[in-house]
Order: structure tokens, then sequence, then C-alpha cells
């Protein structure tokens, strides 16, 4: 029998941002499930500052794809133009990968495919708590590996929240209260396609004994 470490390590190593659904739908019961283990995430002074909208209606959805897609789209062109996104990929070798990378990324069309899981979750947060990206990012990460232990995909979006422009067209469509602020959003399906792992730095280069750059780890 497996123990608790060991098949929650499985689940952390398994967790990947899902661009690509089936039409399956999230049942109620798993939906809840996800959406405790957001409410049990820590938060400071325990603030609780999240609020979650569930979004299937598919004109909503679309609408949040649009948004999401002319924002990275803008985001990535100003990259590209600046040269960063050339020196970002200096490493990438195979000049068609390079191009569709830098297609995909400038187009927007890296973002654009949040409307295609069955749901959508806008994560807000109150403004007038000071710990408030960091308590969101917990409830987001206990969401991430939730949906991954129930063998469904998840990607974790924040296109539409960069640019106060497209802050306020989301918060005008989804009636969202001005003392909130939108954070991010999640898509959230059946994986049709689960990617491959991205490679990670290894803890030798990432953990130091005392002072920076003394390495804790030697392998």
């Amino acid at each position: 029998m497996e123990s608790k470490k060991d098949v929650f390590l499985q689940v952390v190593a398994d967790r990947r941002s899902i661009r690509n659904y089936t039409n399956e739908k999230i049942s109620e019961e798993d939906l809840r499930l996800i959406l405790e283990s957001a409410r049990l995430a820590p938060s400071g002074e325990n603030a609780q500052p999240w609020r979650f909208i569930i979004v299937r209606d598919e004109e909503s959805k679309k609408f949040l794809a649009r948004i999401s897609k002319n924002a990275s789209g803008r985001r990535f062109t100003g990259e590209f133009l600046s040269k960063q996104m050339q020196e970002r990929f200096k490493s990438l070798e195979d000049e068609e990968k390079k191009i569709a990378a830098f297609k995909k990324l400038t187009s927007g069309d890296v973002s654009g495919f949040v409307s295609e899981g069955d749901l959508i979750l806008i994560v807000i947060g109150k403004k007038d708590v000071w710990d408030l990206p960091y308590d969101t990012s917990a409830a987001i990460e206990n969401i991430l590996l939730t949906v991954t232990s129930l063998d469904l995909g998840s990607c974790w979006v924040i296109a539409p929240c960069i640019d106060i422009r497209d802050e306020l067209k989301v918060k005008e469509y989804f009636k969202i209260p001005e003392e909130y602020k939108v954070i991010s959003i999640l898509s959230i399906g059946k994986p049709s396609r689960i990617p491959n792992p991205r490679p990670r730095i290894p803890l030798k280069d990432l953990v130091f004994n005392e002072k920076f750059g003394e390495a804790y780890y030697s392998e």
C-alpha cells in the first residue's frame, strides 16, 4: 500500500498545465471537492479573501477566451518587438519550433484555449487584505493539485487580470463589486492530451546552506 507521502508526491509530479480537453463534464461531487480544497487553503490572519465564480455558460466562456487571447497577444508581441522573446528562446535550436512558439505567443493562442474546458473558475479576492496575492495563490495551488488527483486538468491563466482595462471588462461582465480584484482564471476539464513534464532546475542549484551561493546539496 502506498504511503500518503508517496501518493501526494505523485500528484505533485503529475500536475500539468492542460490546454486540450474532451467534452466530458465535471461532476458536482468533483467540483465541490475542488472548491473545498481551495476553502481549506492557508491565509494570513485567516482572512480567507478568496471568492470564486463558476462559469459554464458558453458565451461567457468565449468572452473570457477573447479577453485572454487579446491580452496575451499584446503582452507577447511587446516581448517579441523588444527582443526579449528571442533572448528567452535562444537555446531552442530547432528553428521551426521556435517560429511556432513565437506565433503561438504573439497571436495570444497560448491563452485563447480557456473556453475549451467544461468550466472556467474566476478567482477574485478582497482588495483590503494585505496578503491577497499570496493567500489566493495558496488556494489556487490547492485547486490545481486536487484537479490532478481527480484525473482532471487545469491551467492557471492570468492574462485577463494583468492590464487594468481587461480586468475592468471582466468585472463589468460578471458584475464583480469594486472591493474585489480579479486574480486569475482557471480552465478545468477532462484532458484530451497530457503534455510531457517540463524540465526542472535541480535542487543543488536552488537550495543554499546558510548563505546564498553555498550549495546545500552536491547533486
